[in-house]
């Protein structure tokens, strides 16, 4: 049989409680048999022999010889057996009184303890009941533990951190998954259209067939792009799986070189900036951030990148007025600007913070003062430059 913890702290309450005392008496009583000897008794014995034995031989006319040495010697063996009879008495009574004494408050400190364990124990019955009560779809329980900030309301309070933490990556987790559900749903539901309208003719032409066809390829070609920016954000969520050294300069150089910027003016100022991490998800957080100043931004505008030293890589764009609020907003996913008027899954900037997290960097943005964004993503620092 298992013991609770109030159990256990009370009996370690009371064997503490029970062995101090016993050590208590036991002092006490080698103090008191120490003190309670017949020597300086003993001692004293001649002098107050004389008077005593004078008022024995007062009346007597002739003392018999020796009757002196009698007299003394029958004092003191007297006196001194009922100096060690005395002793042994107190002594007797004193570790008897001390040990009933410390027996019986050895059974109230049980109590006692019994009753402080158990107000102990109560800000942990408190977080028990909050954890049973905590569920995927009821996560609005709190201990909120009052008091001293001791251990036990350092526990409480980190308890509710992580019911905080958890409370919002389910509900992230809901708006996501709706959120994803909506936009795939888009160009499933654009197939089928096109489908059953060419299905429904009885006998189609050649042209229908084909702008059916390339209807459902632009359809499935959505699909699949909102699908690997789901991947790339599983697996950012995932963690890190490679950690190498990469030049961010070096990424922005290889995406640009894959890259339609139209009628945009580019302004590269690409400095060293070394970081460890997934060369593929840094590759891909810097496509993204040249997407997004391409894509959301005004024929004939200007884009600049900069990369330097200590892996800080800075990529703005001309375009539509945005506010701060706005600006902080872009980076939660499915959240799209309406004046930018592009189009888009709003995914990629929060792919963009989600590989900066990852990568134990952040990402920020604000808005230009005539318009556009400023993104900025810091990582940390890491490897040696290679040739850019």
């Amino acid at each position: 049989m298992k013991l609770t913890v109030r159990v256990r702290l009370t009996l370690l309450y009371t064997v503490l409680f029970a062995a101090g005392g016993a050590i208590v008496v036991a002092i006490i009583y080698g103090l008191v048999a120490a003190s309670l000897t017949g020597d300086d008794v003993a001692m004293k014995m001649p002098a107050q022999f004389e008077n005593e034995c004078k008022a024995v031989l007062k009346g007597a006319p002739e003392p018999e010889p020796g009757m002196r040495d009698k007299c003394e010697q029958a004092f003191n063996e007297g006196v001194v057996t009922g100096v060690r009879t005395q002793r042994a008495e107190t002594l007797d009574n004193l570790l008897r009184y001390s040990v009933t004494t410390l027996a019986v408050v050895t059974v109230l400190s049980a109590a006692a303890g019994w009753l402080v364990a158990g107000r102990v124990l109560r800000p942990l019955h408190r977080i028990t009941a909050a954890a049973r009560a905590a569920t995927e779809d009821n996560l609005a329980s709190r201990v909120a533990l009052g008091g001293p900030r001791d251990e036990l309301r350092q526990l409480a309070d980190t308890f509710d951190a992580m019911l905080d933490r958890l409370e919002a990556a389910f509900t992230g987790q809901r708006r996501f998954i709706a959120n994803a559900s909506h936009e795939l749903r888009t160009p499933l539901t654009v197939m089928r259209a096109t489908v059953d309208v060419v299905l429904a003719k009885p006998a189609p032409a050649r042209d229908e067939l084909i702008r059916m066809a390339e209807d459902v390829r632009s359809a499935v070609g959505q699909a699949e792009a909102l699908i690997e920016a789901l991947l790339t954000l599983a697996r950012t969520d995932a963690g890190l799986a490679v950690r190498e050294t990469v030049d961010l300069a070096t990424c922005v150089e290889d995406v640009l070189d894959g890259t339609d910027v139209g009628d945009r003016r580019l302004h590269l100022s690409l400095d060293p900036a070394v970081t460890a991490g997934d060369p593929v998800l840094l590759e891909r957080l810097a496509a993204n951030l040249v997407d997004n100043a391409v894509r959301h931004n005004v024929d004939g505008g200007d884009i600049w990148i900069t990369t330097a030293a200590g892996a800080a890589l800075t990529v703005a764009n001309t375009g539509p007025v945005i506010g701060p609020v706005d600006a902080a907003g872009l980076f939660r996913p499915f959240h799209r600007h309406t004046r930018t008027g592009a189009d888009g899954f709003g995914l990629g900037l929060a792919i963009v913070a989600s590989i900066a997290t990852v990568h134990g960097g952040h990402a920020s943005a604000e808005p230009n003062p005539g318009g556009g964004l400023r993104v900025t993503v810091r990582l940390p620092h890491g490897g040696t430059a290679g040739p850019s």
